[in-house]
């Protein structure tokens, strides 16, 4: 399915649907931060997904990492909420969605990364200092600034 992010931008459609989702920001020994190259928008992106009806959120986290990526976390703590009204992502079955997302970092405890081949064409882990080189939405690298920020004491709620 193919998606079109709209950030501050009169021509975005009007919303139809609100979808909890996560993401997850999962760093290796190295400092590095695990990323997507996702299929639907061609974006890089932390790994992460819509929260399923009878899931607990930690384990849409945990769940969505495993489908994307290969790897098995575990939940560390709240990075911080994302709910701007002006990001808007349209679908292409219609579906016109608000942003509402809860980033977590997350501690990989198994698996090896690997892209699933429908949602994700590649899995990376990246240096921070070549994050400006990849194509990453704004509200998507204001959650990676976010999680690597280790003195910020508090979740964002934004």
């Amino acid at each position: 399915m193919v998606r079109v992010d709209y950030f501050n931008d009169e021509s975005a459609p009007p919303v139809n649907s609100v979808v909890p989702s996560v993401t997850a920001a999962i760093t290796n020994t190295e400092g590095k931060i695990l990323l997507i190259h996702k299929v639907d928008n061609d974006l890089w992106a932390l790994p992460g997904g819509g929260h399923d009806p009878g899931e607990r959120i930690v384990d849409t986290v945990v769940r969505e990492v495993a489908e994307e990526t290969g790897l098995d976390v575990e939940v560390v703590r709240l990075v911080g909420t994302y709910t701007d009204p002006r990001h808007v992502m349209a679908y292409d079955d219609g579906e016109v969605r608000q942003q509402f997302s809860l980033c977590f970092e997350a501690r990989w405890v198994g698996g090896q990364p690997r892209e699933d081949g429908t949602e994700t064409k590649e899995v990376r882990w990246v240096s921070p200092g070549d994050l400006d080189h990849l194509n990453i939405h704004p509200s998507m690298r204001l959650r990676i600034d976010h999680a690597l920020d280790k003195a910020r004491a508090e979740p964002y709620l934004g």
